[in-house]
Protein backbone atom coordinates (compact mmCIF):
# COMPACT_ATOMS: atom_id res chain seq x y z
CA UNK A 1 0.00 0.00 0.00
CA UNK A 2 2.58 2.42 0.72
CA UNK A 3 4.13 2.56 -2.94
CA UNK A 4 1.37 4.97 -4.05
CA UNK A 5 0.88 7.11 -1.17
CA UNK A 6 3.10 9.61 -2.46
CA UNK A 7 1.15 9.98 -5.52
CA UNK A 8 -2.13 10.34 -3.81
CA UNK A 9 -0.92 12.81 -1.50
CA UNK A 10 0.39 14.89 -4.34
CA UNK A 11 -2.90 14.97 -5.73
CA UNK A 12 -4.90 15.43 -2.56
CA UNK A 13 -3.14 18.22 -1.75
CA UNK A 14 -4.28 20.06 -4.94
CA UNK A 15 -6.86 21.91 -4.03
CA UNK A 16 -10.72 22.09 -6.91
CA UNK A 17 -13.07 19.62 -7.66
CA UNK A 18 -11.10 18.02 -10.44
CA UNK A 19 -8.02 17.32 -8.47
CA UNK A 20 -9.95 15.51 -5.82
CA UNK A 21 -11.78 13.53 -8.87
CA UNK A 22 -8.66 12.85 -10.58
CA UNK A 23 -7.19 11.59 -6.96
CA UNK A 24 -10.04 9.05 -6.58
CA UNK A 25 -10.13 8.44 -9.74
CA UNK A 26 -6.52 7.28 -9.41
CA UNK A 27 -7.07 5.28 -6.51
CA UNK A 28 -9.89 3.78 -7.95
CA UNK A 29 -7.80 2.51 -10.94
CA UNK A 30 -5.10 1.11 -8.72
CA UNK A 31 -7.97 -0.74 -6.67
CA UNK A 32 -10.60 -1.87 -8.70
CA UNK A 33 -8.99 -1.59 -12.68
CA UNK A 34 -8.10 -5.05 -12.73
CA UNK A 35 -11.23 -6.94 -11.45
CA UNK A 36 -13.43 -3.96 -13.51
CA UNK A 37 -11.94 -4.84 -16.86
CA UNK A 38 -11.74 -8.42 -16.15
CA UNK A 39 -15.56 -8.98 -15.89
CA UNK A 40 -15.72 -6.62 -18.66
CA UNK A 41 -14.02 -8.94 -20.77
CA UNK A 42 -16.00 -11.74 -19.64
CA UNK A 43 -19.32 -10.24 -19.98
CA UNK A 44 -18.13 -8.65 -23.67
CA UNK A 45 -17.15 -12.37 -24.60
CA UNK A 46 -20.34 -13.65 -23.35
CA UNK A 47 -22.40 -10.38 -25.50
CA UNK A 48 -20.57 -11.63 -28.54
CA UNK A 49 -21.18 -15.04 -28.21
CA UNK A 50 -24.48 -14.25 -28.18
CA UNK A 51 -24.40 -11.41 -31.00
CA UNK A 52 -22.68 -14.60 -33.20
CA UNK A 53 -25.91 -16.80 -32.38
CA UNK A 54 -23.93 -19.21 -30.26
CA UNK A 55 -26.52 -21.67 -28.64
CA UNK A 56 -27.49 -20.90 -25.57
CA UNK A 57 -26.16 -24.13 -24.06
CA UNK A 58 -22.72 -23.45 -25.62
CA UNK A 59 -23.05 -19.66 -24.34
CA UNK A 60 -23.63 -21.22 -20.81
CA UNK A 61 -20.60 -23.80 -20.70
CA UNK A 62 -18.42 -21.41 -22.21
CA UNK A 63 -19.33 -18.76 -18.81
CA UNK A 64 -19.45 -21.75 -16.19
CA UNK A 65 -15.64 -23.09 -17.46
CA UNK A 66 -14.24 -19.90 -17.36
CA UNK A 67 -15.80 -19.25 -13.99
CA UNK A 68 -14.65 -22.42 -12.64
CA UNK A 69 -11.20 -21.92 -13.68
CA UNK A 70 -11.18 -18.34 -12.14
CA UNK A 71 -12.58 -19.67 -8.86
CA UNK A 72 -9.93 -22.63 -8.54
CA UNK A 73 -6.65 -20.83 -9.72
CA UNK A 74 -8.11 -17.92 -7.07
CA UNK A 75 -7.89 -20.54 -4.38
CA UNK A 76 -5.30 -22.14 -5.43
CA UNK A 77 -3.27 -18.73 -5.27
CA UNK A 78 -4.62 -17.90 -1.69
CA UNK A 79 -2.14 -20.94 -0.27
CA UNK A 80 0.55 -18.23 -0.57
CA UNK A 81 -0.57 -14.55 -1.50
CA UNK A 82 -0.43 -13.05 1.94
CA UNK A 83 3.22 -15.01 2.88
CA UNK A 84 4.32 -14.21 -0.78
CA UNK A 85 3.58 -10.39 -0.03
CA UNK A 86 5.12 -10.66 3.66
CA UNK A 87 8.25 -12.01 1.73
CA UNK A 88 8.44 -9.83 -0.77
CA UNK A 89 8.29 -6.83 1.93
CA UNK A 90 11.15 -8.22 4.06
CA UNK A 91 13.37 -8.43 1.24
CA UNK A 92 13.05 -5.01 0.24
CA UNK A 93 13.08 -3.71 4.16
CA UNK A 94 16.59 -5.51 4.20
CA UNK A 95 17.85 -4.33 1.00
CA UNK A 96 17.71 -7.78 -0.99
CA UNK A 97 15.56 -7.49 -4.50
CA UNK A 98 17.66 -9.49 -5.91
CA UNK A 99 15.88 -12.69 -3.76
CA UNK A 100 12.77 -11.15 -5.35
CA UNK A 101 12.21 -12.80 -8.40
CA UNK A 102 13.29 -16.16 -7.71
CA UNK A 103 10.82 -16.78 -4.89
CA UNK A 104 8.11 -16.18 -8.00
CA UNK A 105 10.00 -18.78 -9.81
CA UNK A 106 9.70 -21.45 -6.66
CA UNK A 107 6.05 -20.57 -5.79
CA UNK A 108 4.41 -20.33 -8.88
CA UNK A 109 6.26 -23.62 -9.52
CA UNK A 110 5.03 -25.19 -6.58
CA UNK A 111 1.34 -23.93 -6.97
CA UNK A 112 1.64 -25.08 -10.66
CA UNK A 113 2.77 -28.62 -9.92
CA UNK A 114 -0.08 -29.01 -7.07
CA UNK A 115 -2.68 -27.38 -8.48
CA UNK A 116 -2.62 -28.55 -12.15
CA UNK A 117 -2.39 -31.97 -11.33
CA UNK A 118 -5.52 -31.42 -9.02
CA UNK A 119 -7.28 -29.49 -11.48
CA UNK A 120 -6.42 -31.85 -14.37
CA UNK A 121 -8.58 -34.63 -12.02
CA UNK A 122 -11.39 -32.74 -12.02
CA UNK A 123 -11.04 -32.06 -15.84
CA UNK A 124 -10.82 -35.55 -16.18
CA UNK A 125 -14.19 -36.82 -15.19
CA UNK A 126 -16.09 -33.37 -15.74
CA UNK A 127 -17.63 -34.99 -18.73
CA UNK A 128 -16.92 -32.25 -21.70
CA UNK A 129 -15.10 -32.30 -24.64
CA UNK A 130 -11.09 -33.14 -24.63
CA UNK A 131 -10.28 -30.34 -25.96
CA UNK A 132 -12.34 -28.35 -23.40
CA UNK A 133 -10.30 -30.18 -20.93
CA UNK A 134 -7.06 -28.73 -22.72
CA UNK A 135 -7.80 -24.95 -22.61
CA UNK A 136 -9.61 -25.46 -19.24
CA UNK A 137 -5.70 -26.71 -17.72
CA UNK A 138 -4.34 -24.02 -20.12
CA UNK A 139 -6.17 -20.63 -18.88
CA UNK A 140 -5.80 -22.19 -15.17
CA UNK A 141 -2.13 -22.77 -15.59
CA UNK A 142 -1.98 -18.99 -17.05
CA UNK A 143 -4.48 -17.39 -14.16
CA UNK A 144 -1.98 -18.79 -11.49
CA UNK A 145 0.80 -16.83 -13.16
CA UNK A 146 -1.23 -13.79 -13.50
CA UNK A 147 -2.29 -13.81 -9.52
CA UNK A 148 1.21 -14.86 -8.26
CA UNK A 149 2.22 -11.77 -10.73
CA UNK A 150 -0.19 -9.62 -9.22
CA UNK A 151 1.12 -10.30 -5.51
CA UNK A 152 4.45 -9.29 -6.16
CA UNK A 153 3.60 -6.09 -8.19
CA UNK A 154 2.53 -4.77 -5.12
CA UNK A 155 6.27 -3.53 -4.30
CA UNK A 156 5.79 -1.56 -7.69
CA UNK A 157 5.03 2.10 -7.39
CA UNK A 158 3.69 2.78 -10.92
CA UNK A 159 0.62 1.30 -10.73
CA UNK A 160 -0.67 3.45 -13.72
CA UNK A 161 1.83 1.21 -16.17
CA UNK A 162 -0.35 -1.98 -14.25
CA UNK A 163 -3.87 -0.84 -14.78
CA UNK A 164 -2.70 0.05 -18.47
CA UNK A 165 -1.20 -3.04 -19.41
CA UNK A 166 -4.09 -5.03 -18.13
CA UNK A 167 -6.06 -2.99 -20.14
CA UNK A 168 -4.01 -3.38 -23.29
CA UNK A 169 -3.67 -7.41 -23.19
CA UNK A 170 -8.04 -7.53 -22.51
CA UNK A 171 -8.43 -4.93 -25.42
CA UNK A 172 -6.39 -7.34 -27.72
CA UNK A 173 -8.29 -10.19 -26.53
CA UNK A 174 -12.17 -8.49 -27.10
CA UNK A 175 -10.71 -7.06 -30.73
CA UNK A 176 -9.41 -10.60 -31.71
CA UNK A 177 -13.27 -11.93 -30.41
CA UNK A 178 -14.77 -9.29 -32.71
CA UNK A 179 -12.79 -10.26 -35.23
CA UNK A 180 -13.80 -14.26 -34.84
CA UNK A 181 -17.31 -12.73 -35.14
CA UNK A 182 -17.16 -11.04 -38.18
CA UNK A 183 -15.49 -13.99 -39.66
CA UNK A 184 -17.98 -15.85 -38.43
CA UNK A 185 -15.74 -18.10 -36.60
CA UNK A 186 -17.38 -18.10 -33.12
CA UNK A 187 -17.19 -21.44 -30.88
CA UNK A 188 -16.00 -22.02 -27.53
CA UNK A 189 -13.00 -23.19 -28.82
CA UNK A 190 -12.18 -19.80 -30.53
CA UNK A 191 -13.36 -17.45 -28.00
CA UNK A 192 -11.35 -19.09 -25.06
CA UNK A 193 -8.45 -18.99 -26.98
CA UNK A 194 -9.11 -15.00 -26.96
CA UNK A 195 -9.69 -15.18 -23.96
CA UNK A 196 -6.57 -16.99 -23.50
CA UNK A 197 -4.47 -14.99 -25.28
CA UNK A 198 -5.64 -11.61 -23.34
CA UNK A 199 -4.39 -13.30 -19.96
CA UNK A 200 -1.19 -14.92 -21.89
CA UNK A 201 -0.70 -11.29 -22.76
CA UNK A 202 -1.16 -9.94 -18.86
CA UNK A 203 0.91 -12.55 -18.06
CA UNK A 204 3.86 -11.36 -20.66
CA UNK A 205 3.38 -7.92 -19.81
CA UNK A 206 3.32 -7.99 -16.05
CA UNK A 207 6.51 -10.01 -15.70
CA UNK A 208 8.21 -7.42 -18.19
CA UNK A 209 7.30 -5.29 -15.22
CA UNK A 210 8.74 -7.52 -12.91
CA UNK A 211 11.91 -7.75 -14.08
CA UNK A 212 12.00 -4.10 -15.18
CA UNK A 213 11.96 -3.42 -11.29
CA UNK A 214 13.54 -6.58 -9.93
CA UNK A 215 16.76 -7.03 -12.72
CA UNK A 216 18.88 -9.42 -10.33
CA UNK A 217 17.90 -12.48 -9.37
CA UNK A 218 19.92 -14.39 -6.92
CA UNK A 219 19.55 -17.01 -4.07
CA UNK A 220 17.25 -20.04 -3.80
CA UNK A 221 14.09 -20.24 -5.40
CA UNK A 222 12.30 -21.99 -2.23
CA UNK A 223 13.34 -20.27 0.52
CA UNK A 224 9.86 -18.02 1.23
CA UNK A 225 8.82 -20.96 2.55
CA UNK A 226 10.73 -20.66 5.64
CA UNK A 227 8.07 -18.16 5.33
CA UNK A 228 5.15 -19.95 5.55
CA UNK A 229 6.56 -21.59 8.67
CA UNK A 230 7.53 -18.02 10.38
CA UNK A 231 3.83 -16.78 9.19
CA UNK A 232 1.45 -19.62 9.38
CA UNK A 233 -1.77 -17.82 10.26
CA UNK A 234 -1.03 -15.70 7.33
CA UNK A 235 -1.66 -18.05 5.09
CA UNK A 236 -4.44 -19.41 6.59
CA UNK A 237 -5.85 -15.66 6.51
CA UNK A 238 -5.76 -15.60 3.01
CA UNK A 239 -7.26 -19.05 2.59
CA UNK A 240 -10.19 -18.21 4.92
CA UNK A 241 -10.50 -14.39 3.02
CA UNK A 242 -10.93 -16.63 -0.50
CA UNK A 243 -13.28 -19.60 0.89
CA UNK A 244 -15.58 -16.93 3.43
CA UNK A 245 -15.65 -15.07 -0.33
CA UNK A 246 -16.31 -17.41 -3.11
CA UNK A 247 -17.81 -20.93 -1.46
CA UNK A 248 -20.99 -19.79 -0.92
CA UNK A 249 -21.32 -19.41 -4.78
CA UNK A 250 -20.22 -23.56 -5.19
CA UNK A 251 -22.07 -24.20 -2.91
CA UNK A 252 -25.32 -22.77 -4.45
CA UNK A 253 -24.08 -25.09 -7.49
CA UNK A 254 -25.51 -28.25 -5.38
CA UNK A 255 -28.66 -26.55 -4.06
CA UNK A 256 -31.96 -25.81 -5.20
CA UNK A 257 -31.34 -23.35 -7.56
CA UNK A 258 -28.49 -25.71 -9.33
CA UNK A 259 -28.37 -25.62 -13.73
CA UNK A 260 -26.73 -28.33 -14.85
CA UNK A 261 -24.58 -27.41 -18.37
CA UNK A 262 -22.58 -30.30 -18.92
CA UNK A 263 -21.21 -33.34 -17.07
CA UNK A 264 -19.61 -31.59 -13.66
CA UNK A 265 -20.22 -28.02 -14.66
CA UNK A 266 -23.08 -26.70 -13.18
CA UNK A 267 -24.15 -22.82 -12.74
CA UNK A 268 -27.06 -21.03 -10.59
CA UNK A 269 -27.77 -18.07 -12.41
CA UNK A 270 -30.69 -16.59 -10.45
CA UNK A 271 -27.78 -16.67 -7.80
CA UNK A 272 -24.57 -15.94 -9.61
CA UNK A 273 -25.51 -13.07 -11.46
CA UNK A 274 -27.23 -10.77 -8.57
CA UNK A 275 -23.98 -12.05 -6.50
CA UNK A 276 -21.96 -10.55 -9.47
CA UNK A 277 -24.13 -7.01 -9.46
CA UNK A 278 -23.56 -7.15 -5.84
CA UNK A 279 -20.50 -7.58 -5.06
CA UNK A 280 -19.73 -3.78 -7.44
CA UNK A 281 -20.77 -2.18 -4.56
CA UNK A 282 -17.84 -2.67 -2.78
CA UNK A 283 -16.19 -1.20 -4.64
CA UNK A 284 -16.47 2.31 -2.59
CA UNK A 285 -14.91 1.00 0.60
CA UNK A 286 -12.11 -0.42 -1.31
CA UNK A 287 -11.25 2.66 -3.12
CA UNK A 288 -11.84 5.14 0.31
CA UNK A 289 -9.94 2.22 2.31
CA UNK A 290 -6.53 3.57 -0.11
CA UNK A 291 -7.17 6.73 -0.20
CA UNK A 292 -7.62 7.22 4.20
CA UNK A 293 -5.02 5.08 4.34
CA UNK A 294 -2.61 6.35 2.08
CA UNK A 295 -3.41 9.90 3.09
CA UNK A 296 -4.10 10.04 7.06
CA UNK A 297 -3.40 7.14 8.84
CA UNK A 298 -0.13 5.44 7.51
CA UNK A 299 2.09 8.96 8.32
CA UNK A 300 1.01 8.83 11.53
CA UNK A 301 1.23 5.12 12.24
CA UNK A 302 4.98 5.68 10.48
CA UNK A 303 5.69 8.18 12.71
CA UNK A 304 4.35 6.48 16.25
CA UNK A 305 6.40 3.07 15.29
CA UNK A 306 9.43 5.40 14.55
CA UNK A 307 9.37 7.29 18.06
CA UNK A 308 10.42 3.46 19.37
CA UNK A 309 13.19 3.22 17.40
CA UNK A 310 14.32 6.46 17.30
CA UNK A 311 14.34 6.71 21.34
CA UNK A 312 10.99 8.71 21.51
CA UNK A 313 9.97 9.58 24.79
CA UNK A 314 6.64 8.07 26.64
CA UNK A 315 4.87 11.77 26.10
CA UNK A 316 5.74 11.93 23.09
CA UNK A 317 4.93 7.98 22.45
CA UNK A 318 1.79 8.28 24.07
CA UNK A 319 0.75 11.39 21.97
CA UNK A 320 1.65 9.66 18.86
CA UNK A 321 -1.01 6.75 19.45
CA UNK A 322 -3.26 8.91 21.05
CA UNK A 323 -3.41 10.82 17.19
CA UNK A 324 -2.67 7.47 15.38
CA UNK A 325 -5.92 5.47 16.98
CA UNK A 326 -8.09 8.65 16.93
CA UNK A 327 -7.20 9.34 13.14
CA UNK A 328 -7.76 5.75 12.69
CA UNK A 329 -11.08 5.55 14.46
CA UNK A 330 -12.66 8.33 12.40
CA UNK A 331 -11.53 6.85 8.82
CA UNK A 332 -12.78 3.38 9.65
CA UNK A 333 -16.54 5.33 10.77
CA UNK A 334 -15.74 7.25 7.92
CA UNK A 335 -15.54 4.03 5.64
CA UNK A 336 -18.31 2.31 7.12
CA UNK A 337 -20.92 5.51 7.03
CA UNK A 338 -19.59 5.45 3.04
CA UNK A 339 -20.55 1.70 2.69
CA UNK A 340 -23.79 2.01 4.53
CA UNK A 341 -24.88 4.83 1.79
CA UNK A 342 -23.34 2.78 -1.18
CA UNK A 343 -25.16 -0.39 -0.21
CA UNK A 344 -28.81 1.41 0.14
CA UNK A 345 -28.05 2.87 -3.06
CA UNK A 346 -27.31 -0.11 -4.42
CA UNK A 347 -30.50 -1.96 -3.05
CA UNK A 348 -33.00 0.96 -3.92
CA UNK A 349 -31.58 2.18 -6.59
CA UNK A 350 -29.62 -0.91 -8.07
CA UNK A 351 -33.06 -2.71 -7.78
CA UNK A 352 -34.74 -0.15 -10.03
CA UNK A 353 -32.09 -0.38 -13.05
CA UNK A 354 -31.86 -4.13 -12.48
CA UNK A 355 -35.61 -4.58 -13.48
CA UNK A 356 -35.45 -2.44 -16.53
CA UNK A 357 -32.23 -4.74 -17.60
CA UNK A 358 -32.50 -7.87 -19.43
CA UNK A 359 -30.95 -10.15 -17.15
CA UNK A 360 -33.53 -11.98 -16.01
CA UNK A 361 -34.26 -10.97 -12.65
CA UNK A 362 -37.50 -12.07 -10.39
CA UNK A 363 -38.88 -11.76 -7.38
CA UNK A 364 -36.49 -14.46 -6.25
CA UNK A 365 -33.42 -12.81 -7.21
CA UNK A 366 -33.87 -9.76 -6.31
CA UNK A 367 -34.51 -10.93 -3.18
CA UNK A 368 -31.27 -12.59 -3.33
CA UNK A 369 -29.48 -9.39 -4.82
CA UNK A 370 -30.48 -7.32 -1.51
CA UNK A 371 -29.17 -10.19 0.97
CA UNK A 372 -26.08 -10.00 -0.90
CA UNK A 373 -25.06 -6.41 -1.38
CA UNK A 374 -25.90 -6.40 2.85
CA UNK A 375 -23.30 -8.90 2.68
CA UNK A 376 -20.87 -7.35 0.08
CA UNK A 377 -21.24 -4.43 2.36
CA UNK A 378 -20.57 -6.08 5.59
CA UNK A 379 -17.22 -7.90 4.17
CA UNK A 380 -15.98 -4.90 2.76
CA UNK A 381 -16.37 -2.91 5.95
CA UNK A 382 -14.81 -5.86 7.92
CA UNK A 383 -11.73 -6.54 5.20
CA UNK A 384 -10.69 -2.92 5.93
CA UNK A 385 -10.71 -4.07 9.72
CA UNK A 386 -8.76 -6.80 9.17
CA UNK A 387 -6.44 -5.24 7.00
CA UNK A 388 -5.59 -2.54 10.08
CA UNK A 389 -4.98 -5.72 12.06
CA UNK A 390 -2.11 -6.60 9.50
CA UNK A 391 -1.15 -3.48 9.48
CA UNK A 392 -0.51 -3.99 13.59
CA UNK A 393 0.72 -7.48 12.74
CA UNK A 394 -1.77 -8.77 14.82
CA UNK A 395 -2.39 -12.06 12.44
CA UNK A 396 -4.07 -14.30 14.85
CA UNK A 397 -6.38 -11.64 14.96
CA UNK A 398 -7.01 -11.55 11.29
CA UNK A 399 -6.90 -15.36 11.71
CA UNK A 400 -9.40 -15.71 13.78
CA UNK A 401 -11.48 -12.92 12.08
CA UNK A 402 -11.55 -14.73 8.62
CA UNK A 403 -11.79 -18.02 10.03
CA UNK A 404 -15.33 -16.91 11.31
CA UNK A 405 -16.15 -15.48 8.33
CA UNK A 406 -15.82 -18.65 6.05
CA UNK A 407 -17.08 -20.97 8.84
CA UNK A 408 -20.55 -19.35 9.18
CA UNK A 409 -20.53 -18.38 5.38
CA UNK A 410 -20.35 -21.73 4.24
CA UNK A 411 -22.48 -23.27 7.28
CA UNK A 412 -24.71 -20.33 6.97
CA UNK A 413 -25.36 -21.23 2.95
CA UNK A 414 -25.81 -24.91 3.65
CA UNK A 415 -28.21 -24.34 6.37
CA UNK A 416 -30.36 -22.24 3.96
CA UNK A 417 -30.20 -24.66 1.22
CA UNK A 418 -31.32 -27.35 3.44
CA UNK A 419 -34.04 -25.26 5.92
CA UNK A 420 -35.17 -22.15 4.27
CA UNK A 421 -36.89 -20.36 1.90
CA UNK A 422 -35.34 -19.51 -1.27
CA UNK A 423 -36.36 -16.02 -1.17
CA UNK A 424 -33.62 -16.21 1.82
CA UNK A 425 -30.98 -17.57 -0.15
CA UNK A 426 -27.70 -15.05 0.34
CA UNK A 427 -28.70 -14.63 4.24
CA UNK A 428 -25.80 -17.83 4.98
CA UNK A 429 -23.55 -15.18 3.48
CA UNK A 430 -24.87 -12.35 4.98
CA UNK A 431 -24.30 -14.23 8.85
CA UNK A 432 -20.41 -14.51 7.74
CA UNK A 433 -19.90 -11.15 6.99
CA UNK A 434 -21.64 -10.11 10.13
CA UNK A 435 -19.08 -12.35 12.04
CA UNK A 436 -16.75 -11.33 10.22
CA UNK A 437 -17.32 -7.73 11.12
CA UNK A 438 -17.78 -8.51 15.42
CA UNK A 439 -14.94 -10.29 15.51
CA UNK A 440 -12.67 -7.93 13.28
CA UNK A 441 -13.84 -4.77 15.26
CA UNK A 442 -13.73 -6.43 18.88
CA UNK A 443 -10.67 -7.56 18.33
CA UNK A 444 -8.91 -4.52 16.82
CA UNK A 445 -10.32 -2.15 19.74
CA UNK A 446 -9.17 -5.00 22.79
CA UNK A 447 -5.62 -5.14 20.48
CA UNK A 448 -5.19 -1.48 20.10
CA UNK A 449 -5.61 -0.80 23.61
CA UNK A 450 -2.46 -3.14 24.56
CA UNK A 451 -0.47 -1.88 21.53
CA UNK A 452 2.77 -1.00 23.57
CA UNK A 453 2.65 -4.25 24.93
CA UNK A 454 2.22 -6.01 22.02
CA UNK A 455 5.02 -3.75 20.05
CA UNK A 456 7.43 -4.95 22.79
CA UNK A 457 6.87 -7.96 24.12
CA UNK A 458 5.58 -10.25 21.63
CA UNK A 459 8.75 -11.52 20.41
CA UNK A 460 10.42 -14.46 22.06
CA UNK A 461 13.02 -14.52 24.45
CA UNK A 462 14.58 -17.69 23.02
CA UNK A 463 15.12 -18.36 19.50
CA UNK A 464 13.06 -20.97 18.37
CA UNK A 465 15.09 -23.15 16.29
CA UNK A 466 12.82 -26.25 15.62
CA UNK A 467 12.75 -26.75 11.91
CA UNK A 468 8.68 -26.64 11.08
CA UNK A 469 7.48 -28.83 7.82
CA UNK A 470 8.02 -26.35 5.17
CA UNK A 471 11.27 -25.30 6.48
CA UNK A 472 12.61 -28.83 5.53
CA UNK A 473 11.02 -29.00 2.81
CA UNK A 474 12.86 -25.57 1.87
CA UNK A 475 15.82 -27.60 2.80
CA UNK A 476 14.99 -30.30 0.74
CA UNK A 477 14.43 -28.31 -2.76
CA UNK A 478 17.12 -26.28 -1.93
CA UNK A 479 20.05 -29.24 -1.81
CA UNK A 480 18.10 -30.74 -4.52
CA UNK A 481 18.47 -26.93 -6.36
CA UNK A 482 21.93 -27.22 -5.22
CA UNK A 483 22.43 -30.76 -6.99
CA UNK A 484 21.29 -29.84 -10.70
CA UNK A 485 23.35 -26.69 -10.36
CA UNK A 486 26.39 -28.24 -9.86
CA UNK A 487 25.48 -31.22 -12.67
Amino acid sequence: MAGIGFSLKKLFSKKGLFSMCRAYGYAGLICAGPMILGVVLLVSVAFLSQLAGMSRHDRELLNCMLTYCLLASLTTTSIFNMTATRYVSDMLYEEKPERIIPSLYGSTAILLVGGCLIWAVFLHFSGVLTVYKLLCLWFYAILIVVWMEMNYLTALKDYKVLVRDFAISLACGLLLALLMVLLRRVTITTLFLCVILAYGLLMALYYRQLLKYFPRSEGSRFSFLRWLDKYRSLAFTGIFVNLGLFAHLVIMYFGPLQVQVEGLFYGAPMHDVPALCAFFSILITTINFVTSVEVRFYPLYRNYYSLFNDNGSIRDIEQAEDEMLSVLRQELAFNAHKQLITTLLFIVIGSIVLELLPLGFNDTSMGIYRLLCAGYGLYAISNTIMLILLYFEDYTGALLATFSFAAVSIIGTILQILFSQINYYGLGFLAGGLSFYLVSWIRLEWYTRRLPYYLLCRGALVENKKLGIFSRLCNYLERKEGAVYEK
